[in-house]
């Protein structure tokens, strides 16, 4: 517990009006002129950070003890603006701003032990602090990220001149002794969304997207110079400027009125009402044009009195928008009332962000970055539509805090997704997630950045009230049910982790009854191949590997593994026994999938599966083309290049035998018409319709159930699945 000697400090102090953001890239358009110096007692992080969708980040000094501030602008300006020791790496924004928080907390706990100088700790202090921490609500990586921020006070003592910490933390036996190493941060410890969750949340998605966003959008156009005006009048209002009163501006809104008047009465509309039962005259004002006083008038007075007369009043204000949408059978909403725009617009954005952070792989931050004029569409030479290609800033793994370019390949259900977010947005704003006129956040004629990651959670699960509360109030059955008796809560993390799952498991129907996960997996793929480092590649490969290894286990112990056929069967037989023998303890079952990882990657057995094969891979007998894993070294089959009328690695499960028995039953369909087929395309059918059959014979499937009389003796070589050898027919 002694301490070591004091390093020389470098330099002298700072000067007061150096600027804190000097070394860091700048948002375009900011001047280092304009950014927060070293003598102000807030600094302003905001000109640097480059993810516009997080919140404002600052450094309020004055929240700290007087006697630990100067040290503290010390070390903060150091980690902002200056090199870091040796060994340790520059920090991030983000994480200097998290930093602050824990060193305020230590700070506050040393000035109430009485403390008033770094120099003053001792290692007793330092200990009893390591011991109040065990004590608080924190995680093992929480309180080591706590002590790290004390430990700080010490790596940077160098450059620290008012005060310092005069011993390593570290040299403290206990000091180590928690866990203080922050556990590895992956994506798949995100929690993925239950089936039961992201099934009718997806179909609701899409039925907005789909169905209910031509209505919202007509809405909306007729709501917005409405709410402007008012928004407008209320603004003349505040300032203190009376309406202009002359007999001219009396005559205009009288004849404003009368029109008015003269459209209500054409469609036999009732006057717009408010919760009194009465006109709703700030209503009428906006819709011509005019302070609600304008009605005070004996003439306009009179005129709205022969309206409500002749038309009555409404339960409330309505838009004269008509309702086309229909969800079984019925119109979706009966009106749509004035009041209700601004919530409608936010669960149809709402919808838009489950449909594109869902089918499109984007983190949140990639979603909330997309730009107006973001999709683009790659045509073939006849003009039809070939690929959708979203294009963003991507900033994880990327090496550099203003993030970098990235594309990813969509479908038409994300394009119309942007398309609809286009028209919800102000001509002005130009992100897509910027908030919505008539939301918290939104001001009016400003461009707008992205909503925070915390206020996309607050709508996402608002949504999943709005469809609950409109499913009983309308006694449908396709509410978001509970799990484990409690309502989940959506977070925009999980929609990615969510695809990777269904991606890497593919089951076997669909969800929302038209979303092909394969078809998606591939999209991702290509989507993120060379543009950035997404990591999504990684994420489904181990959920491919969970997966697999949740079979193979399920297999032997229901003995599966003892019925599998064809050339491989054996050698398969041999590497589950053997995968069982080291994975099986007497009497225990293998739940827990981070166990299951840590199995696979011990002892895999190397068995893939695939829809009309199973895959017993030895690399040195694959005829498929070889892929690489991600670790560059690892050979993986390819079973679409499968060729299992030649390879040694085939075995054959009573799935895969039932999925060639099918396939042969379609291709017997469709030679029932091989006249209208090309010649070609029937000899090739007639191939293929053989080379299962001779594959299914192999196995010992019943081939009477097949019989192979389409083949021509001499036409072409079928290969023996079993002997593997040549055998013309």
């Amino acid at each position: 517990m002694t301490s070591a000697a004091a390093a020389p400090r470098r330099g002298g102090p700072v000067p007061p009006d150096a600027p804190v953001l000097a070394t860091r890239p700048l948002r375009p358009g900011t001047d280092l002129d304009g950014t927060s110096r070293f003598a102000d007692d807030v600094w302003d992080l905001d000109a640097a950070n480059h993810q516009v969708h997080t919140r404002r980040w600052i450094l309020n000094f004055p929240t700290l003890p007087a006697a630990f501030r100067p040290v503290a602008k010390e070390l903060f300006y150091a980690l902002l603006a200056g090199e870091p020791p040796p060994g340790e790496t520059r920090s991030s924004l983000g994480s200097i701003r998290g930093r602050f928080t824990q060193v305020k907390k230590f700070l506050w706990w040393a000035d109430r032990r009485g403390i008033r100088a770094l120099a003053d700790v001792t290692a007793d202090d330092l200990l009893a602090f390591h011991h109040w921490l065990q004590s608080q609500d924190l995680g093992p990586s929480q309180r080591g990220a706590h002590r790290g921020a004390v430990r700080a006070f010490w790596l940077y003592r160098h450059v620290l001149h008012s005060d310092a910490l005069p011993l390593d933390p570290s040299r403290i036996e206990e000091w180590t002794s928690d866990n203080s190493k922050p556990a590895r941060r992956s994506e798949n410890r995100t929690d993925r969304i239950p089936e039961q969750v992201i099934s009718p949340l997806l179909v609701w998605a899409l039925r907005w997207v789909s169905d209910f966003a031509p209505d919202v959008v007509a809405a909306r156009a007729e709501w917005w110079p409405l709410y402007i005006e008012g928004r407008r009048r209320s603004a003349l209002g505040r300032r203190g400027q009376p309406p202009i009163i002359d007999r001219a501006k009396r005559a205009e809104t009288r004849e404003r009125l009368r029109t008015l008047l003269a459209d209500y009465r054409a469609a036999g509309r009732p006057l717009p009402g408010n919760a009194d039962g009465q006109v709703n005259e700030h209503h009428l004002a906006r819709q011509i044009g005019r302070y609600r006083s304008a009605f005070r008038y004996p003439t306009t007075s009179a005129m709205i009195s022969e309206a409500v007369a002749e038309l009555g009043i409404a339960d409330d204000t309505y838009l004269i928008t008509p309702v086309r949408a229909q969800v079984h059978g019925r119109p979706w909403l009966a009106r749509i009332r004035f009041a209700d725009v601004p919530t409608l617009t936010r669960m149809l954005a709402a919808a838009c962000y489950v449909v594109i952070a869902y089918l499109s792989g984007m983190r949140d931050s990639e979603v909330k970055h997309m730009r107006r004029g973001c999709l683009t569409r790659k045509r073939d030479r006849d003009g039809a539509v070939v690929r959708r290609v979203v294009t963003s800033q991507a900033f994880k793994g990327e090496g550099t805090p203003t993030g970098v370019r990235a594309t990813w390949v969509v479908s038409e259900t994300v394009e119309h997704a942007v398309a609809v977010l286009e028209q919800l947005q102000p001509p002005e704003v130009d992100f897509l997630f910027a908030p919505l006129p008539g939301s918290a956040g939104y001001r009016y004629g400003d461009a707008g950045d992205p909503q925070t990651t915390t206020a996309t959670n607050r709508v996402l699960n608002a949504f999943v009230d709005w469809i609950n509360t409109y499913c009983g109030a309308h006694d449908l059955p396709d509410i978001i049910p509970l799990v484990r008796k409690q309502r989940w809560m959506l977070s925009t993390s999980q929609f990615r982790r969510t695809l990777a799952w269904f991606i890497a498991r593919r089951p076997g129907g669909s969800i929302a009854g038209a979303i092909q996960y394969r078809h998606h997996s591939i999209q991702m793929f290509e989507g993120y191949a060379g543009t950035s480092d997404s990591g999504f590649r990684a994420e489904v490969e181990a959920e491919q590997t969970l997966e697999r290894g949740e079979r193979l286990l399920a297999m032997i112990d229901g003995h599966e593994h003892h019925d599998l056929r064809g050339p491989a069967a054996g050698e398969a037989q041999a590497r589950l026994a053997e995968f069982g023998r080291k994975v099986a303890y007497a009497g225990s079952v293998v739940t827990d999938p981070k166990r299951l990882a840590k199995i696979m990657k011990r002892d895999d057995p190397k068995i893939y599966f695939g829809e009309f094969v199973t895959c017993v891979h030895n690399p040195a007998k694959a005829l498929c083309r070889r892929k690489l894993a991600l670790d560059g070294r690892t050979a993986l089959p390819d079973l679409g290049d499968c060729q299992p009328l030649r390879c040694r690695n085939v075995a054959l499960t009573p799935d895969n035998l039932a999925a060639l028995a099918t396939q042969l039953s379609t291709l017997d369909t469709i030679l029932e018409s091989s006249e209208v087929l090309a010649p070609y395309v029937a000899h090739r059918l007639e191939q293929q319709r053989c080379d299962l059959a001779a594959l299914l014979a192999a196995a010992g499937h019943d081939p009477q159930q097949h019989p192979d009389q389409r083949c021509i003796p001499g036409q072409h070589k079928a290969v023996d699945a079993v002997s593997g050898s040549e055998e013309v027919r």
